[in-house]
Protein backbone atom coordinates (compact mmCIF):
# COMPACT_ATOMS: atom_id res chain seq x y z
CA UNK A 1 0.00 0.00 0.00
CA UNK A 2 2.95 2.24 1.13
CA UNK A 3 4.56 1.59 -2.78
CA UNK A 4 1.24 2.26 -4.19
CA UNK A 5 0.84 5.46 -2.57
CA UNK A 6 4.05 6.56 -3.56
CA UNK A 7 3.35 5.32 -7.13
CA UNK A 8 0.46 7.44 -7.26
CA UNK A 9 1.89 10.71 -6.61
CA UNK A 10 4.59 10.22 -8.63
CA UNK A 11 3.37 8.32 -11.87
CA UNK A 12 1.75 10.69 -13.57
CA UNK A 13 5.54 12.35 -14.38
CA UNK A 14 3.95 15.97 -13.36
CA UNK A 15 6.74 16.70 -11.03
CA UNK A 16 7.10 20.02 -10.02
CA UNK A 17 10.82 20.80 -12.05
CA UNK A 18 12.24 22.48 -8.97
CA UNK A 19 12.30 19.68 -7.16
CA UNK A 20 14.80 18.23 -9.22
CA UNK A 21 18.50 18.25 -7.78
CA UNK A 22 19.89 20.91 -9.64
CA UNK A 23 17.27 22.72 -9.29
CA UNK A 24 16.56 22.29 -5.52
CA UNK A 25 20.68 23.01 -5.27
CA UNK A 26 19.74 26.22 -6.95
CA UNK A 27 16.98 27.17 -4.63
CA UNK A 28 19.34 26.71 -1.84
CA UNK A 29 22.00 28.68 -3.07
CA UNK A 30 19.46 31.43 -3.74
CA UNK A 31 17.84 31.37 -0.13
CA UNK A 32 21.01 31.60 1.17
CA UNK A 33 21.62 35.02 -0.87
CA UNK A 34 18.88 36.96 0.35
CA UNK A 35 19.68 37.74 3.68
CA UNK A 36 22.79 39.97 2.09
CA UNK A 37 20.36 41.49 -0.86
CA UNK A 38 17.81 42.10 2.11
CA UNK A 39 19.99 43.85 3.97
CA UNK A 40 21.62 45.92 0.90
CA UNK A 41 18.10 46.95 -0.29
CA UNK A 42 17.36 47.54 3.38
CA UNK A 43 20.19 49.90 3.51
CA UNK A 44 19.44 51.66 0.40
CA UNK A 45 16.08 52.31 1.32
CA UNK A 46 16.92 53.66 4.54
CA UNK A 47 19.64 55.98 3.40
CA UNK A 48 17.13 57.63 0.61
CA UNK A 49 14.18 58.01 3.29
CA UNK A 50 16.60 59.61 5.01
CA UNK A 51 17.86 61.88 2.70
CA UNK A 52 14.35 62.89 1.88
CA UNK A 53 13.51 63.82 5.25
CA UNK A 54 16.52 65.08 6.94
CA UNK A 55 17.81 67.12 3.93
CA UNK A 56 14.41 67.74 2.19
CA UNK A 57 15.93 66.06 -1.26
CA UNK A 58 13.65 64.86 -4.18
CA UNK A 59 12.98 60.96 -3.77
CA UNK A 60 15.66 60.86 -6.90
CA UNK A 61 18.30 62.76 -5.59
CA UNK A 62 18.02 61.26 -2.43
CA UNK A 63 18.19 57.71 -3.35
CA UNK A 64 21.61 59.08 -5.77
CA UNK A 65 22.79 60.51 -2.53
CA UNK A 66 22.18 57.16 -0.60
CA UNK A 67 23.93 55.06 -3.22
CA UNK A 68 26.87 57.51 -3.58
CA UNK A 69 27.12 57.24 0.30
CA UNK A 70 27.13 53.17 0.38
CA UNK A 71 29.17 52.98 -2.85
CA UNK A 72 31.81 54.93 -0.43
CA UNK A 73 32.59 57.80 -3.27
CA UNK A 74 30.36 60.39 -0.91
CA UNK A 75 27.30 62.64 -1.79
CA UNK A 76 29.88 65.46 -3.36
CA UNK A 77 30.98 68.94 -1.76
CA UNK A 78 28.83 71.48 -3.87
CA UNK A 79 25.57 70.95 -1.28
CA UNK A 80 27.34 70.11 2.14
CA UNK A 81 24.32 68.33 4.74
CA UNK A 82 23.96 70.15 7.55
CA UNK A 83 24.08 69.17 11.15
CA UNK A 84 21.25 66.76 11.19
CA UNK A 85 22.66 65.30 7.50
CA UNK A 86 26.21 64.83 8.78
CA UNK A 87 24.65 62.45 11.63
CA UNK A 88 22.78 60.66 9.27
CA UNK A 89 25.40 60.02 6.79
CA UNK A 90 27.49 58.46 9.32
CA UNK A 91 24.46 56.25 10.68
CA UNK A 92 24.08 55.52 6.96
CA UNK A 93 27.67 54.69 6.71
CA UNK A 94 27.85 52.30 9.77
CA UNK A 95 24.47 50.60 8.14
CA UNK A 96 26.44 50.15 4.68
CA UNK A 97 29.45 48.55 6.83
CA UNK A 98 27.17 46.02 8.45
CA UNK A 99 25.35 45.53 5.21
CA UNK A 100 29.11 44.66 3.12
CA UNK A 101 30.22 42.53 6.21
CA UNK A 102 26.96 40.24 5.76
CA UNK A 103 27.29 40.15 2.54
CA UNK A 104 31.11 39.04 2.02
CA UNK A 105 30.36 37.04 5.29
CA UNK A 106 27.35 34.95 3.31
CA UNK A 107 29.14 34.84 0.09
CA UNK A 108 31.94 33.28 1.60
CA UNK A 109 30.06 30.66 3.06
CA UNK A 110 28.21 29.95 0.07
CA UNK A 111 31.34 29.74 -2.03
CA UNK A 112 33.39 27.72 0.64
CA UNK A 113 30.48 25.44 0.49
CA UNK A 114 30.86 24.44 -2.95
CA UNK A 115 27.66 24.39 -3.32
CA UNK A 116 27.78 27.00 -6.78
CA UNK A 117 30.83 24.21 -8.11
CA UNK A 118 28.52 21.70 -7.81
CA UNK A 119 25.46 23.46 -8.95
CA UNK A 120 27.59 24.43 -12.27
CA UNK A 121 28.90 20.76 -12.98
CA UNK A 122 25.36 19.56 -12.27
CA UNK A 123 23.73 21.71 -14.75
CA UNK A 124 26.91 20.37 -17.12
CA UNK A 125 26.42 16.81 -16.42
CA UNK A 126 22.10 17.46 -17.36
CA UNK A 127 22.91 18.77 -20.33
CA UNK A 128 25.66 16.13 -21.36
CA UNK A 129 23.08 13.69 -20.34
CA UNK A 130 20.18 15.52 -22.71
CA UNK A 131 22.34 14.32 -25.57
CA UNK A 132 22.79 10.99 -24.11
CA UNK A 133 20.63 7.45 -25.65
CA UNK A 134 21.32 4.09 -25.88
CA UNK A 135 23.46 4.43 -22.12
CA UNK A 136 23.56 2.25 -18.69
CA UNK A 137 22.21 4.16 -15.96
CA UNK A 138 23.12 2.45 -12.20
CA UNK A 139 21.74 3.45 -9.42
CA UNK A 140 24.49 3.37 -6.54
CA UNK A 141 28.01 3.56 -6.26
CA UNK A 142 28.52 1.44 -3.53
CA UNK A 143 30.81 -1.79 -3.80
CA UNK A 144 28.43 -3.64 -6.26
CA UNK A 145 27.88 -0.10 -8.56
CA UNK A 146 31.34 0.43 -8.56
CA UNK A 147 31.86 -3.40 -9.83
CA UNK A 148 29.30 -2.68 -12.75
CA UNK A 149 30.66 0.46 -13.64
CA UNK A 150 34.40 -1.02 -14.29
CA UNK A 151 33.05 -3.59 -16.38
CA UNK A 152 30.63 -1.50 -18.15
CA UNK A 153 33.65 1.27 -19.60
CA UNK A 154 35.85 -1.68 -20.16
CA UNK A 155 32.84 -2.76 -23.11
CA UNK A 156 32.91 0.56 -23.59
CA UNK A 157 29.26 1.58 -22.96
CA UNK A 158 28.17 5.05 -21.83
CA UNK A 159 26.61 4.95 -17.71
CA UNK A 160 25.41 7.81 -15.82
CA UNK A 161 25.35 7.10 -11.88
CA UNK A 162 22.75 7.77 -9.74
CA UNK A 163 24.07 8.02 -6.11
CA UNK A 164 21.92 9.72 -3.07
CA UNK A 165 25.17 9.88 -0.62
CA UNK A 166 26.89 13.29 -0.69
CA UNK A 167 29.72 11.44 0.69
CA UNK A 168 30.35 9.69 -2.36
CA UNK A 169 30.80 12.82 -4.78
CA UNK A 170 34.23 13.46 -3.93
CA UNK A 171 34.77 9.68 -4.81
CA UNK A 172 33.11 10.11 -8.01
CA UNK A 173 35.05 13.11 -8.81
CA UNK A 174 37.62 11.45 -8.70
CA UNK A 175 36.95 8.65 -10.91
CA UNK A 176 35.58 10.88 -13.50
CA UNK A 177 32.42 9.77 -13.33
CA UNK A 178 29.34 10.96 -14.77
CA UNK A 179 26.85 11.01 -11.88
CA UNK A 180 23.85 12.39 -11.03
CA UNK A 181 23.58 13.51 -6.73
CA UNK A 182 19.62 12.52 -5.80
CA UNK A 183 17.48 9.67 -4.83
CA UNK A 184 17.26 6.98 -7.37
CA UNK A 185 13.24 6.25 -6.17
CA UNK A 186 12.25 9.77 -7.17
CA UNK A 187 11.29 10.02 -10.66
CA UNK A 188 12.24 13.37 -11.42
CA UNK A 189 15.65 11.85 -10.88
CA UNK A 190 15.50 9.07 -13.33
CA UNK A 191 14.14 10.98 -15.46
CA UNK A 192 17.41 13.36 -15.00
CA UNK A 193 19.19 10.69 -16.60
CA UNK A 194 17.54 9.84 -19.16
CA UNK A 195 15.94 6.83 -18.15
CA UNK A 196 13.45 6.91 -21.07
CA UNK A 197 16.18 6.96 -23.56
CA UNK A 198 18.37 4.68 -21.91
CA UNK A 199 19.38 0.58 -22.77
CA UNK A 200 19.43 -0.72 -19.72
CA UNK A 201 19.36 -0.32 -15.80
CA UNK A 202 21.12 -1.79 -12.75
CA UNK A 203 19.50 -1.42 -9.44
CA UNK A 204 22.79 -1.90 -7.44
CA UNK A 205 20.64 -0.37 -4.13
CA UNK A 206 21.35 -1.55 -0.72
CA UNK A 207 17.74 -1.72 -0.29
CA UNK A 208 15.25 -4.38 -1.91
CA UNK A 209 12.35 -1.76 -0.80
CA UNK A 210 14.20 0.49 -2.93
CA UNK A 211 15.36 -1.36 -6.28
CA UNK A 212 11.62 -2.74 -6.08
CA UNK A 213 10.33 0.74 -6.32
CA UNK A 214 13.05 2.05 -8.82
CA UNK A 215 11.79 -1.09 -11.36
CA UNK A 216 8.30 -0.32 -10.68
CA UNK A 217 8.68 3.62 -11.75
CA UNK A 218 11.69 2.74 -14.79
CA UNK A 219 9.46 -0.06 -16.36
CA UNK A 220 6.44 2.93 -16.33
CA UNK A 221 8.75 5.33 -18.20
CA UNK A 222 10.15 2.73 -20.39
CA UNK A 223 8.81 -0.27 -21.57
CA UNK A 224 11.45 -1.35 -23.49
CA UNK A 225 14.20 -1.08 -20.93
CA UNK A 226 16.04 -3.92 -19.54
CA UNK A 227 16.42 -4.03 -16.02
CA UNK A 228 18.63 -5.84 -13.85
CA UNK A 229 18.43 -5.66 -10.21
CA UNK A 230 20.22 -6.43 -6.78
CA UNK A 231 18.26 -8.03 -4.20
CA UNK A 232 19.89 -8.98 -0.67
CA UNK A 233 17.19 -11.56 0.29
CA UNK A 234 15.64 -14.82 -1.40
CA UNK A 235 12.00 -13.35 -0.71
CA UNK A 236 12.80 -10.34 -2.97
CA UNK A 237 13.76 -12.11 -6.07
CA UNK A 238 9.92 -12.47 -7.12
CA UNK A 239 8.65 -9.06 -6.15
CA UNK A 240 11.46 -7.63 -8.29
CA UNK A 241 10.49 -10.03 -11.38
CA UNK A 242 7.15 -9.18 -10.73
CA UNK A 243 8.26 -4.90 -10.42
CA UNK A 244 9.80 -5.47 -13.98
CA UNK A 245 13.23 -6.56 -13.60
CA UNK A 246 14.28 -8.75 -16.81
CA UNK A 247 17.30 -10.27 -14.66
CA UNK A 248 17.50 -10.33 -10.46
CA UNK A 249 20.84 -10.72 -8.83
CA UNK A 250 21.97 -12.07 -5.66
CA UNK A 251 25.11 -10.79 -5.00
CA UNK A 252 25.97 -13.04 -1.57
CA UNK A 253 24.41 -16.09 -3.56
CA UNK A 254 26.79 -15.90 -6.39
CA UNK A 255 29.89 -14.94 -3.84
CA UNK A 256 29.25 -18.12 -2.14
CA UNK A 257 28.70 -20.15 -5.13
CA UNK A 258 31.80 -18.80 -6.56
CA UNK A 259 33.48 -19.53 -3.37
CA UNK A 260 32.48 -23.39 -3.48
CA UNK A 261 33.36 -23.51 -7.40
CA UNK A 262 37.26 -22.36 -6.13
CA UNK A 263 37.41 -24.92 -3.49
CA UNK A 264 36.66 -27.90 -5.70
CA UNK A 265 37.21 -26.24 -9.38
CA UNK A 266 39.55 -23.31 -9.34
CA UNK A 267 40.50 -24.26 -12.83
CA UNK A 268 37.13 -23.54 -13.92
CA UNK A 269 36.73 -20.16 -12.54
CA UNK A 270 40.41 -19.45 -13.91
CA UNK A 271 39.05 -19.75 -17.35
CA UNK A 272 36.03 -17.90 -17.01
CA UNK A 273 37.86 -15.08 -15.36
CA UNK A 274 39.99 -15.14 -18.75
CA UNK A 275 37.44 -14.98 -21.18
CA UNK A 276 35.75 -11.89 -19.02
CA UNK A 277 38.27 -10.08 -18.10
CA UNK A 278 41.46 -10.96 -20.79
CA UNK A 279 42.21 -8.00 -23.18
CA UNK A 280 41.62 -9.93 -26.61
CA UNK A 281 39.39 -13.48 -25.58
CA UNK A 282 36.50 -12.81 -24.84
CA UNK A 283 32.75 -14.25 -24.00
CA UNK A 284 30.04 -11.88 -26.05
CA UNK A 285 26.43 -11.84 -27.10
CA UNK A 286 25.20 -10.87 -30.61
CA UNK A 287 22.17 -9.72 -31.94
CA UNK A 288 21.08 -10.72 -35.57
CA UNK A 289 19.90 -8.09 -37.01
CA UNK A 290 18.27 -7.44 -40.38
CA UNK A 291 20.67 -6.80 -43.32
CA UNK A 292 24.01 -7.47 -41.30
CA UNK A 293 26.55 -10.27 -42.49
CA UNK A 294 24.87 -12.74 -40.21
CA UNK A 295 21.50 -12.65 -41.29
CA UNK A 296 20.49 -15.51 -43.24
CA UNK A 297 23.49 -17.47 -42.66
CA UNK A 298 23.37 -21.07 -40.81
CA UNK A 299 25.43 -21.77 -38.11
CA UNK A 300 27.97 -24.07 -40.32
CA UNK A 301 28.35 -21.00 -42.57
CA UNK A 302 28.86 -18.17 -39.58
CA UNK A 303 31.19 -20.26 -38.09
CA UNK A 304 33.15 -20.61 -41.74
CA UNK A 305 32.99 -16.62 -42.28
CA UNK A 306 34.50 -15.81 -38.63
CA UNK A 307 37.32 -18.38 -38.37
CA UNK A 308 38.37 -18.86 -34.83
CA UNK A 309 34.78 -17.57 -33.12
CA UNK A 310 32.85 -20.56 -31.61
CA UNK A 311 28.89 -20.15 -31.44
CA UNK A 312 28.07 -21.65 -28.20
CA UNK A 313 24.78 -21.12 -28.29
CA UNK A 314 21.86 -19.46 -29.75
CA UNK A 315 18.33 -18.08 -28.66
CA UNK A 316 15.47 -17.13 -31.00
CA UNK A 317 12.92 -14.81 -29.98
CA UNK A 318 10.37 -16.67 -27.80
CA UNK A 319 11.70 -19.67 -27.18
CA UNK A 320 14.71 -20.69 -24.61
CA UNK A 321 18.39 -20.71 -25.30
CA UNK A 322 19.52 -23.68 -26.99
CA UNK A 323 23.33 -24.68 -26.06
CA UNK A 324 25.95 -26.07 -28.92
CA UNK A 325 23.33 -25.19 -31.96
CA UNK A 326 22.68 -27.94 -35.20
CA UNK A 327 25.28 -26.51 -37.88
CA UNK A 328 21.98 -26.42 -40.08
CA UNK A 329 19.98 -23.98 -38.11
CA UNK A 330 19.68 -21.00 -40.29
CA UNK A 331 20.20 -17.33 -38.42
CA UNK A 332 17.66 -14.36 -38.79
CA UNK A 333 17.12 -11.24 -37.78
CA UNK A 334 16.29 -10.98 -33.87
CA UNK A 335 18.30 -14.06 -33.22
CA UNK A 336 20.56 -13.49 -30.24
CA UNK A 337 23.85 -15.52 -30.47
CA UNK A 338 26.11 -16.54 -27.55
CA UNK A 339 29.76 -16.38 -29.28
CA UNK A 340 33.52 -17.15 -27.77
CA UNK A 341 36.52 -15.76 -29.46
CA UNK A 342 38.52 -12.64 -30.58
CA UNK A 343 37.87 -9.34 -29.55
CA UNK A 344 38.67 -7.99 -32.93
CA UNK A 345 36.20 -10.53 -34.65
CA UNK A 346 33.58 -10.46 -32.66
CA UNK A 347 33.30 -6.31 -33.13
CA UNK A 348 33.22 -7.58 -36.86
CA UNK A 349 30.55 -9.45 -36.16
CA UNK A 350 28.25 -7.15 -34.73
CA UNK A 351 28.29 -4.84 -37.28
Amino acid sequence: MRIARRMSSRGTGRRDPARAPAAALRNRILARSRLPVLVVMLAIGYGTAGYWLVEGKSLLDAFYAAVLTLSTVGVGTDSPPGPGGEVFTVSLILFGVVALFTAIGVGTEVVASGEPGRWLRMNQVTRSIGHLSGHYVICAYGRVGRAVLVELQRRNYTTVVIEAKSELEPLLEEHGVRYISGDPTDEAVLRQAGIERARGLICAVDSDAANVFITLTARALNPGLRIVARASERSSIDKLVRAGADEVVSPYGLTGRRMAVLAVQPSVLEVLDLLNLGSDIRLEEVAVRAGTHLDGLTIAQARARYAGVAILALKEPGSEVLANPNHEVRLASGDLIVVLGPAEILNRMAD
